[in-house]
């Protein structure tokens, strides 16, 4: 294993290649934000039912999971930057694809290849930021990356509310969003990093067990944002919130979101080691869930809870990223992104389901429990390995 490898190299602040990753994975996260949403009222316009459309969504986490494998041999052969524009292409293609297929049994096969394009994209982006951030600098770098790309995604559905659906005018729009978006990668491609297979090569799936405190972070952080945005609203309605005042509080996480990403992951390039910061993000969330039934009554109470406790919980990907790339450089840390990213669309696939099920067996209090037995168990992982004194 190269461990720390990075931590020895240069120090300079690679600016050209950072900037291209970043705005070119922002710029595609607001065409994620303007798609989904107007893929969903297409459907229901052409008259398929809800568990059709979630059918047809639900292909999405499954192609990004079977993406993930693909990310480092395809930048080995191609090159990161490369690769990074034939999945902006094939992504373009893919949403050209859904204006004009007539049938619905089409749009599956559309989904897969945009949502393995995707993943592809965002693990070789997070890669090309990894090794383009000196170590000193890095929680800001992926602070900033987390803060711009949660920008683009929430600016994906204000596009969509004044495009609207209809005609080819928001497929346009994504089209010369994915397009702008291989500008600074074509600009920045003579940076790209270079991923070598060692002597021997592994499979990328070791890298969840290599740095668990990383992927292990990452599943917490996609099953608890995944499930928690998707129940809120569900959980607020039992609790006895209007629809309005329950949206207003999910605006309020992603708000402490985009807000808290740079200044804690400034706060992590002062730490020596950030398993015990990830520690302290994974305790506020218990902390958090365990007050929240206490708060409900007073919303404004709520809010400021929720502001906390969204930005400090979405920091757990942002230091496991810095955390991956602590430790692990070059071809290994391409692989371990791959299984980072993978995690995330595990952590999407359970955190519905658990949170789901803790709701139908002990009602909105099992909103909590669920999250809570989460982050818990990834403290217990923590702890574990803080005491045994390993990655």
């Amino acid at each position: 294993m190269t461990v720390d490898t990075q931590e020895q190299g240069d120090e300079r602040v690679h600016w050209l290649p950072m900037i291209a990753a970043i705005s070119s994975i922002s710029v595609v996260g607001i065409a994620i934000g303007l798609g989904m949403p107007l893929l969903s009222v297409i459907l229901e316009t052409r008259g398929h039912s809800a568990s059709m459309i979630g059918l047809n969504t639900a292909v999405a986490g499954l192609a990004s999971i079977a993406g993930a494998p693909l990310a480092t041999p395809l930048a080995m052969r191609l090159g990161v930057a490369w690769t990074m524009l034939v999945m902006i292409f094939l992504g373009a293609l893919a949403f050209v694809g859904f204006h004009f297929a007539p049938d619905f049994w089409m749009w599956f096969p559309l989904r897969v290849v945009l949502h393995i394009s995707l993943t592809v994209l965002f693990i070789l982006s997070e890669f090309w930021i990894s090794t383009s951030a000196p170590p000193h600098r890095r929680g800001l770098v992926l602070g900033i990356y987390a803060t711009v790309l949660s920008l683009g995604f929430a600016a994906g559905p204000w596009l969509f509310a004044h495009l609207g659906s209809s005609g080819f005018r928001p497929f346009g729009v994504i089209i010369a969003l994915v397009a702008l978006a291989a500008i600074p990668v074509l600009a920045a491609r003579k940076e790209s990093p270079t991923i070598v297979a060692d002597s021997e090569t592994s499979h990328f799936l070791r890298y969840i067990w290599l740095v668990p405190t990383a992927t292990f972070a990452v599943l917490v952080f996609g099953a608890v944002e995944t499930g928690g945005f998707a129940l809120f609203p569900v959980y607020g309605n039992r609790i006895g919130y209007s629809e309005a005042d329950a949206a207003l509080l999910l605006t309020m996480i992603g708000l402490g979101n985009v807000l808290l990403q740079i200044p804690i992951g400034m706060i992590s390039d002062r730490v020596s080691d950030r398993r015990y910061l990830l520690l302290i993000c994974a305790t506020v969330g218990l902390i958090g869930t365990a007050f929240m039934p206490f708060f409900a009554q007073n919303w404004h109470l709520m809010a400021a809870l929720l502001f906390v406790w969204g930005g400090v919980v979405a920091a757990m990907y942002t230091i496991g990223l810095a955390h991956l790339g602590s430790q692990l450089s070059g071809h290994e840390l391409a692989s371990a992104n791959a299984a980072f990213v993978l995690c995330y669309g595990v952590g999407m696939v359970l955190g519905p389901q658990a949170i789901g099920i803790g709701m139908d067996a002990f009602g909105p209090s099992g909103f909590g429990w669920s999250l809570a037995l989460f982050f818990a168990a990834y403290m217990l992982l923590v702890l574990v390995r803080l005491v045994r004194k390993i990655l």
